[in-house]
């Protein structure tokens, strides 16, 4: 639903006691405690207790799917509570406070002054793409993407019949990079682009000027962009993002902006995610798409989850999140360095994932995750999963607590040197 008839400049004097005004303010000083070890198994969680379906043996320390083993921020958590406290859970929408948090996010964090009008609510941004794709394409379009990439960049479009133009990042100095010539070959007679912003598995934070020539590109070309920004509020210290929409008049004039709580403050099962256009034509089209098939609805949970967490309280656990997740990080480096010095690894400027290239060891793909699996007992992502030219590499989940990621890297190196 959207609300697109509240002056938002005067929201908080209209609406001085809708929910957002009671996240106003946040507890200076507290410090979260990210080496808790947490049980998981048993909750239907599908890092956790999907292990012997995907990987055979549940003996497994789960390091695959892109959530982290860390408990969601207690003023989600007790925002939750408050509403479970009401015991009547009907149909439901997002209201002014929940649109007043995202478009305070969006300010303060990526300089994007988003009116109430160019918002809407999004049950997922995998959902999201797949509406995309089904609001702007036929079966048979063309549609871009520059792999290795999230899977379901690669499988929704086939799924639902259109065809792949795929343009291959090019690995040069630990890092990826976009082969803007080929680039913009493969644009041409595309309808949309999927782009991963920041780069995922690479975790790969694209400057300005890559995201201002990627808009000029799809611009001339005629093609719509979906940028994915979904890891974007963890961009390392030391590191900053640029939302698409952000860099260039062009680009906020042909792009869809998918951001979202659920990597951030660790609550994907909530189901909460946002979408900004800007451009009326295309938000006429994809807004509409939503509304007349009715399939953009969130449960109550989701609303307050994500205004919670888009709250001013969410800034403090946020940069605490992310100094911890950068000392995981290191010490997976240096780890790899030392114990596995054939291994490169992509180190990530933005998210938890670690990319990472086995194919020194000239292991086949079966007998490296033979290794993994079996030998060091860890579940990672198998590289194949995001480009079929991605044998021999895998992705690394290192959003948990240091000592389980001590633990595992450490039967890693045993597996893989023996």
């Amino acid at each position: 639903m959207l609300i697109k008839s509240v002056d938002n400049k005067f929201a908080n004097r209209f609406f001085p006691n809708c929910r957002y005004n009671k996240f106003a303010s946040n507890e200076k000083g507290m410090q979260y405690n990210f080496d808790e070890i947490i049980q998981r198994r048993g909750t239907a969680c599908i890092k956790h207790d999907l292990l012997r379906q995907r990987f055979g043996t549940d003996d497994v320390t789960a390091m695959w799917v892109a959530d982290m083993d860390f408990k969601a921020p207690d003023f989600v958590v007790e925002a939750l509570r408050k509403r479970c406290n009401h015991e009547i859970f009907g149909y439901s929408f997002g209201d002014t406070s929940y649109y007043l948090a995202i478009q305070r996010w969006l300010l303060h964090h990526y300089s994007i002054n988003a009116d109430f009008s160019e918002l809407h609510f999004i049950p997922g941004i995998v959902a999201g793409i797949s509406f995309c794709l089904e609001a702007f394409t036929q079966k048979g379009d063309k549609v871009l993407i520059m792999n290795p990439v999230y899977p379901p960049f690669i499988n929704l479009p086939l799924g639902s019949g259109r065809q792949l133009s795929v343009s291959k990042l090019v690995y040069r100095d630990e890092n990826y990079f976009i082969d803007f010539d080929d680039f913009a070959e493969k644009a041409k007679g595309c309808k949309l682009l999927i782009l991963s912003n920041p780069h995922n598995p690479g975790g790969r934070i694209w400057e300005k000027e890559e995201l201002q020539k990627i808009a000029d590109i799809c611009y001339e070309n005629g093609v719509i962009v979906i940028s994915d920004e979904i890891h974007a509020d963890l961009t390392l210290p030391g590191y900053v993002h640029y939302s698409f929409a952000s860099v260039s008049e062009k680009a906020k004039d042909i792009s869809l902006t998918f951001i979202a709580p659920s990597k951030t403050f660790n609550i994907a099962g909530l189901g909460t995610s946002c979408v900004y256009v800007h451009n009326k034509s295309i938000r006429d089209v994809f807004f509409g798409y939503l509304d007349t098939f009715e399939v953009a609805n969130g449960n109550v949970f989701a609303y307050i989850g994500a205004e919670a967490a888009f709250s001013p309280q969410g800034e403090e656990w946020l940069e605490q999140l992310k100094a911890y997740l950068a000392k995981n990080i290191d010490y997976t480096c240096n780890f790899f360095k030392n114990e596995l010095p054939l291994a490169k690894l992509v180190v990530p400027h933005a998210s938890y994932l670690v990319w990472i290239d086995f194919n020194d060891y000239k292991f086949t793909q079966a007998e490296l995750t033979r290794r993994l699996v079996y030998d060091a007992r860890v579940a990672l992502n198998s590289g194949p999963e995001f480009g079929a030219d991605y044998t021999g590499f895998a992705r690394l989940n290192v959003g948990c607590p240091m000592s389980i990621l001590q633990d595992a890297l450490g039967r890693i190196a045993v597996a893989i040197n023996k």
